[in-house]
């Protein structure tokens, strides 16, 4: 399947401080209004990107009551809030593959910040198209299996009746891929046999991967990823650094 890190990038972010997990919180809220206002619903059964938002808001414990806050919110003749989605596009140390998402109300603040990690921590920002083309978009759920209590093929088999394309059991991961646009469908599915997710969301998958080897190039790339993903305007961070 996808053979990436997701699993080792989990565990990093389960032992993450609090104001780790506000952040998070905070950038899934902003996922949580753009696609309410773009879906012109706050009805997740009529708001496809609203329920591919929701899933991946529940994997990561966002509150409902700070869910359905946020929709209201959105909902709200008096909400303002106004972002634009923008992707960069570069290569980090050692020629690693970076896609940058980002939602932002101001380009003026968004492009010279990203711009700076990408100079600082030895790499350059391209144009866009220059490292996507390596990357698949694909819907990725992660079921933690680190007790051991499910079987693994029963998982695949639900997963697969869900709609799932692949699966692959790395460790105690258990994860699931699937087009796209049956993401919030296999999701669906999978809840009402009573799985949870420590990660639900549809990812930019890279065709292949780059070791880097020497220390300088590792340093400077967990730098990078580190600089962007601390950006208020950065939802995502994709790369093809395998840095299991």
């Amino acid at each position: 399947m996808s053979g990436h890190s997701k699993w080792h990038n989990i565990q990093k972010t389960k032992g993450a401080a609090d104001a780790k997990r506000s952040a998070a919180f905070t950038k899934i809220a902003r996922e949580i209004i753009v696609a309410v206002k773009e879906g012109g619903s706050g009805d997740p059964n009529n708001n496809s990107r609203l329920a591919t938002v929701i899933a991946k808001a529940k994997a990561v414990n966002m509150p409902n009551d700070n869910i359905k806050r946020t929709i209201d919110k959105a909902l709200g003749a008096g909400n303002t809030d106004s972002y634009e989605a923008v992707t960069y596009e570069g290569y980090g140390p050692g020629g690693v593959a970076v896609i940058v998402e980002a939602l932002t109300d101001n380009r003026q603040r968004t492009a010279p910040e990203v711009r700076h990690a990408f100079d600082k921590c030895n790499g350059n920002l391209g144009a866009i198209g220059c490292v996507s083309w390596s990357f698949d978009k694909k819907g990725v759920i992660v079921i933690d299996n680190e007790d051991g209590e499910l079987d693994e093929d029963t998982v695949m088999m639900d997963a697969l009746e869900a709609g799932a394309a692949d699966f692959e059991a790395d460790g105690p991961a258990l994860e699931i891929t699937c087009d796209p646009d049956v993401f919030n469908d296999v999701v669906k599915a999978l809840e009402a046999k009573g799985y949870s997710f420590v990660s639900a969301e549809v990812e930019m998958v890279p065709q292949n991967y780059i070791t880097l080897s020497g220390e300088g190039d590792v340093k400077n790339m967990q730098k990078l990823i580190d600089m962007l993903e601390d950006s208020d305007d950065v939802q995502n961070v994709w790369h093809n650094w395998d840095n299991d």
